[in-house]
């Protein structure tokens, strides 16, 4: 990768995800009071006086900790680490040097990678409080006193970044075609694994407690198939189980996951078989007119006869009715069976999504289609479509001119979309119709 990696490490609660928030300029990790709200590697870029650097913030760091959650966590802050060019140890001044603090700094030391000391919560202007000369204890050299809150310091913090970068680093302004890939699914459905797999790393931590992921994790991966940014999402839940904060902000930050994608990857659990929230979830992207694929996960410890994909295959698609374009694949996260395949359709999605059809050709479809079967009547007025063109794509959204609007109902519609998707494929992506009436000229 071209741009260098700068990790944001340090204990739990001293402002990691808020400075990383400041840095990137966006909020892509979760901010809150609660320790270890962040626990996997959450990306974003980060551009200073010209350079481009991909900024990395981390879970809390606990070096001794038995924890399951929290001693993979620390997992995840040591793969930062190690992929890092340059590493930014958070401190907080309110706390002074605590042992975390100390023991986190003998571990960076022992990276051998450079390693600038950050003082967090300095948040007067001026000269810094007697408390802060105290971090000089950690034998890392001169502090910098900044307030991630209120972006103070942060400009010298990246300029002493750029001290240890090579002139040229980031400088490339090389745009990078990504097809952006949300995972989406409810908890436990293998996203994480998926993502894992992919990347041929644990990018994101797996466990089998639900709600492990909370935000959504960037994770760019580049093979034969071309270039893909894949966004690991927290499962989504029923609103009624939203018990805390931070689950209500997982759950806003997986929608604002299937925003920012392109293609939109249904993740069903193959032994739990469809639920109600698996209809959610795809509704989700369904709605927001993204690219669609359904991913029947852990096929690989199904029982199988010779027509179990067939029969698991017609009930998904009567489950999924209201989303029947959608092309369902069966796969396994755990021994990577038919990824390959999977990276196959999101590419041929993607192209489905973004399609554009010239108003000729569409036109011809138009007559053909009400030549065979007629447009509805009511009280002997008969609907007229005069023409039909696409106004946009992601989706594709056809736009019909008719005489009166009340008349084009939805099973026409209907009809008519189906007999476009005969013609010009659009598998994979859901379309939008918009009806207009034309102004009858005044006799």
């Amino acid at each position: 990768m071209s741009r260098p990696i700068v990790a944001v490490v340090g204990r739990p609660n001293v402002g990691k995800s808020t400075l990383f928030n400041k840095l990137v300029g966006r909020r892509l990790s979760i901010v809150d009071d609660t320790p270890g709200v962040t626990r996997d590697r959450i990306y974003g870029d980060c551009e200073w006086l010209g350079h481009h650097m991909l900024m990395v913030d981390t879970g809390g760091i606990e070096p001794y900790s038995d924890d399951v959650i929290l001693s993979q966590m620390r997992r995840q802050a040591q793969l930062a680490i190690d992929s890092a060019d340059v590493i930014i140890l958070v401190t907080d001044v309110r706390d002074g040097v605590v042992a975390t603090d100390l023991e986190v700094a003998q571990m960076l030391q022992k990276s051998g990678k450079p390693i600038i000391l950050c003082v967090n919560k300095c948040d007067s202007i001026g000269a810094p409080s007697a408390d802060f000369y105290e971090f000089y204890n950690l034998g890392l050299g001169d502090p910098i006193a900044i307030s991630a809150q209120h972006g103070h310091g942060t400009g010298d913090l990246l300029d002493k970044v750029l001290e240890y970068l090579d002139e040229d680093a980031g400088r490339e302004d090389e745009e990078h075609e990504y097809i952006s890939v949300a995972v989406i699914g409810k908890p436990n459905v293998g996203k994480s694994s998926l993502v894992n797999a992919i990347a041929g790393e644990e990018r994101v931590i797996v466990s089998d407690i639900a709600g492990t992921t909370r935000d959504s994790t960037d994770t760019e991966i580049e093979n034969s198939h071309g270039k893909f940014l894949f966004i690991d999402t927290a499962g989504l839940r029923r609103k009624s189980r939203v018990e805390d904060d931070i689950e209500k902000y997982s759950v806003i930050r997986a929608g604002m996951a299937v925003e920012r994608a392109d293609v939109c990857v249904i993740m069903i659990d193959a032994l739990e078989g469809f639920t109600e929230q698996d209809s959610k979830v795809a509704g989700l992207a369904h709605e927001q007119g993204k690219g669609c694929i359904i991913a029947v996960n852990k096929w690989d410890a199904m029982e199988k006869d010779g027509k179990t994909m067939d029969s698991y295959r017609k009930k998904l698609m009567n489950d999924f009715s209201f989303m029947s374009y959608a092309p369902i694949i069966f796969i396994s996260a755990k021994t990577g069976q038919r990824l390959d395949r999977l990276f196959e359709l999101i590419k041929f999605v993607d192209t489905q999504n973004a399609m554009r059809i010239s108003t000729g050709k569409l036109n011809d479809v138009l007559a053909s289609a009400t030549a065979r079967v007629q447009p509805p009547t009511d009280k002997g007025r008969r609907l007229k479509i005069y023409y039909m063109t696409q106004a946009s794509t992601r989706p594709p959204t056809f736009v019909c001119f008719v005489n009166r609007a009340d008349l084009f109902h939805y099973s026409y519609q209907r009809y008519l979309d189906n007999q476009i998707r005969e013609v010009f494929g659009l598998e994979g992506t859901p379309t939008r119709f918009v009806i207009r009436e034309r102004e009858q000229k005044k006799k």
